[in-house]
């Protein structure tokens, strides 16, 4: 597994509903989706976004429906209303937590005085 998807570890869900935002993709488009908008950083292996758009859906915040194109069938992916919330309050608590982590790192110059 790479570093980047090892760090991804407990962001996937949000990344994968952020993916969705735009509208209904299928499965490959979603793992394409994260590659590019990463700059090639999050290039995620099928075993793994797979199984998070199978968990996602089973807990209603994505939505899935079988389509033919070229003669093959495929499985669109679609955020629900409750999908939607999610990412919204997560997206809240990811800048949150980015900000404090930044303060943390730009160094001790930034924190409070300490008596």
């Amino acid at each position: 597994m790479k570093a980047e998807a090892q760090a991804l570890k407990g962001h996937l869900d949000v990344l994968l509903l952020a993916a969705l935002e735009q509208g209904p993709r299928h499965g490959y488009a979603v793992k394409e989706a994260l590659r590019e908008g990463s700059g090639g950083r999050f290039d995620l292996p099928t075993g793994t976004v797979y199984p998070a758009l199978h968990r996602l859906e089973a807990a209603g915040l994505i939505t899935g429906s079988w389509s033919v194109a070229d003669g093959r069938r495929r499985r669109s992916y679609a955020l629900t209303p409750a999908g939607r919330r999610r990412l919204s309050s997560d997206r809240d608590g990811w800048r949150a937590f980015a900000g404090a982590v930044t303060a943390l790192l730009e160094g001790p110059s930034s924190w409070p005085a300490t008596t």
